[in-house]
C-alpha cells in the first residue's frame, strides 16, 4: 500500500515537471481564486458583523410623562418583561438625568445655556430579534398606551432601511461565495483538462494494460492537490502584504466599534488552503472521468 502510494507520488511530481506551463497555470487559476476568495471572506464577514451589531442597536423608546408614578413605571417594565418579543434582559431604566448626561457627551452644543433638564425618565426596549421592532412597538401602544406612558419611538424608517441594508449584505455575500467557487473550479477543471487532454493516449494505454480507474485518476488529483496546495499558499502570502500595506490606511474609516470585526486572518488562511487543495483535487477527479472511459 505505502509502494502504491509512493508510485502516484513520484508519478504526479514527475507529470509537474514535465507539463510546467499547465501546472504553471492551473497554480495561477487556484491563486486568484483563493485571493478573490480570501477578499471577499474579510469583506463579508466584516460587513454582517457590522449588519449584527447594527440589528443589536436597534430599540424601542418608551418615555414617561413627568407625573408618572413609580408603580407606573414598574408595571410598564414589568409587562415588557412578559413580551415574546422582548430580548431577555432587554429592558434599560434611563432616568433624566442619565440622559441628560448621555445627551450633554454626545452632542455638547445641544445642551449649551440649558437652566433646566429638558428630557424625561424613559426605557429602552431591545428586540428579541431586529426584525420583531415593528411588533414590539404595537405590542406597547394597542390598543393605547399605559397610564404614565407619554410616547414610544422605534425608529421605524431607520430601523427598516438598517434591517433592508444588512439583509442585502448578507444575501450579496453568499451569493457571491458561492459564484466564486464555482467559478473556481470550472477554472481549474478547465486548465487541467488542457493537460490530461495532451495525455489522453498515455491513459489509454494504461487502460489498455488493466489499469484500474483510480490508479489512473490518483496522480491527476495530486497533481491538482499539488497546485492547489501552492496556488492557496501563494493567495494567502499576497493577502498577508496586501494586509500589512493596505489595513492601516482603511482601519481609519471603518467602524470603531470592538464587536464589529472580519473573520481572524489564521481561520480564514486554514479555510483559504483546505478549500485551494480541495477545488485542485475535485476539479482533477471530475475532469479525467471523461477520459477514463475507454
Amino acid at each position: 500500500m505505502t509502494g502504491r502510494f509512493k508510485l502516484l507520488v513520484s508519478e504526479a511530481w514527475r507529470s509537474l515537471g514535465a507539463n510546467a506551463s499547465t501546472t504553471v497555470a492551473a497554480t495561477m487559476t487556484v491563486l486568484i481564486g483563493m485571493f478573490l476568495l480570501g477578499l471577499f471572506i474579510a469583506l463579508g464577514t466584516w460587513t454582517v458583523s457590522w449588519s449584527n451589531h447594527v440589528k443589536k442597536e436597534l430599540v424601542v423608546k418608551v418615555y414617561f410623562t413627568e407625573n408618572a408614578t413609580s408603580a407606573q413605571k414598574t408595571n410598564v417594565a414589568r409587562a415588557l418583561g412578559q413580551s415574546q418579543y422582548v430580548k431577555t434582559g432587554g429592558i434599560n431604566y434611563v432616568s433624566k438625568e442619565q440622559a441628560l448626561k448621555i445627551m450633554t457627551r454626545r452632542y455638547p452644543d445641544l445642551v449649551k445655556g440649558l437652566t433646566s433638564n429638558p428630557l424625561s425618565d424613559s426605557l429602552e426596549v431591545t428586540p428579541k430579534h431586529a426584525e420583531d421592532v415593528d411588533k414590539l412597538y404595537d405590542a406597547i401602544v394597542l390598543p393605547h398606551k399605559p397610564p404614565g406612558v407619554f410616547k414610544v419611538v422605534d425608529g421605524k424608517q431607520v430601523s427598516h432601511r438598517i434591517l433592508q441594508v444588512a439583509h442585502v449584505i448578507e444575501a450579496v455575500f453568499t451569493i457571491a461565495t458561492i459564484v466564486l467557487l464555482i467559478a473556481s473550479i470550472l477554472l481549474i477543471a478547465n486548465t487541467i483538462r488542457l493537460s490530461i487532454f495532451s495525455r489522453r493516449r498515455e491513459i489509454e494505454v494504461m487502460k489498455l494494460v488493466g489499469a484500474t480507474n483510480w490508479f489512473v485518476r490518483g496522480p491527476f488529483m495530486l497533481e491538482g492537490l499539488f497546485c492547489g496546495l501552492a496556488g492557496s499558499i501563494l493567495a494567502v502570502f499576497f493577502l498577508i502584504i496586501g494586509k500589512t500595506v493596505a489595513l492601516p490606511s482603511i482601519l481609519p474609516h471603518l467602524s470603531g466599534d470592538a464587536d464589529v470585526k472580519a473573520l481572524a486572518f489564521p481561520l480564514t488562511a486554514l479555510i483559504l488552503i483546505g478549500m485551494g487543495i480541495a477545488l485542485g483535487a475535485i476539479g482533477s477527479g471530475l475532469t479525467i472521468r471523461r477520459f477514463l472511459r475507454i
